[in-house]
């Protein structure tokens, strides 16, 4: 394992990359804002040929984080597609319309169900439960939903996790999401669904779409992932079998404060598996 720096410009790192699968929040916007250089490496990425997908855990359709996009002045011509964990976990309701379903999450997260008409219910009269986030992540952690998910476990119900981040930065502050409840719920020995990333089919998905723009399946050793969280980008990048770059400006941000490089050893402790690169924020 050999020491990593930090690159200053993207395009030293694509020789040979024509499809980027690039995180949302923490490298293209933090929540509030976007981050322009980001959206400016994206395009000129695109107009030299690259494809790049928008893979997000996101617990909402395509087109509402394309809303959200839009209103934080991200442009289209940032990005070819978008897939979210929101629209594998639709896919999931939909399979299930005969179900009842108990949603825990904010009501921002509606669109999940745009068209799909589930029945909700009480948790105790539920078949499953879906997981969007906290109903009000302002002020609620995990701990809070303790006793709703033992409640939850002795009726034996499954939670499909829509968002498996268990923190973002919102801002300057960390937030919890969907993924704080999930893994709280799992280690009480419950059965719990992930959709999104660190996990294969929101990868299967991204490769799907970046087939269809490119006209041909292409090789994985083509793809680059750009994230900012070891758990969801970079462990899901290397367990799908692509390289990835690291943007250290997001939720680990405070870990590589004032460092310039990292020596074999911090590189095992801070990731495992070593990402291509590192980088303090996407530029072109």
């Amino acid at each position: 394992m050999t020491t990593l720096t930090f690159a200053e410009r993207l395009r030293d790192l694509i020789d040979g990359t024509e499809v980027l699968l690039s995180d949302i929040w923490g490298v293209v916007h933090n929540g509030l804002v976007a981050f322009p250089e980001a959206c400016e490496a994206l395009q000129n990425f695109r107009k030299q040929g690259g494809t790049v997908v928008l893979i997000t855990n996101a617990p909402r359709p395509a087109d509402s984080v394309q809303r959200q996009l839009r209103k934080l002045s991200v442009p289209d011509e940032t990005y070819d597609a978008i897939v979210s964990s929101g629209d594998l976990t639709r896919n999931y309701v939909a399979e299930h319309r005969s179900q009842k379903v108990f949603w825990i999450g904010p009501e921002r997260d509606n669109s999940i169900y745009r068209g799909l008409d589930p029945v909700h219910a009480p948790l105790e009269e539920a078949d499953y439960i879906v997981c969007t986030g906290l109903f009000d992540d302002e002020t609620e952690s995990a701990e809070h939903y303790r006793a709703m998910m033992l409640r939850a476990r002795a009726h034996k119900l499954t939670l499909v996790c829509a968002n498996p981040d268990i923190v973002v930065k919102r801002g300057d502050r960390l937030i919890y999401c969907a993924g704080a409840i999930a893994e709280l719920y799992r280690e009480l020995g419950a059965e719990v669904i992930f959709y999104g990333k660190p996990h294969r089919p929101i990868y299967e998905r991204a490769m799907a779409l970046a087939a269809e723009r490119r006209g041909q399946t292409v090789a994985l050793d083509r793809v680059l992932a750009v994230g900012d969280s070891v758990r969801t980008d970079l462990a899901g990048a290397h367990a799908f079998g692509i390289d990835c770059l690291f943007v250290t400006r997001g939720i680990h941000s405070e870990q590589f404060e004032g460092l310039d490089q990292l020596a074999p050893a911090s590189v095992r402790e801070l990731f495992g598996h070593p990402p291509r690169a590192l980088m303090r924020e996407l530029r072109w």
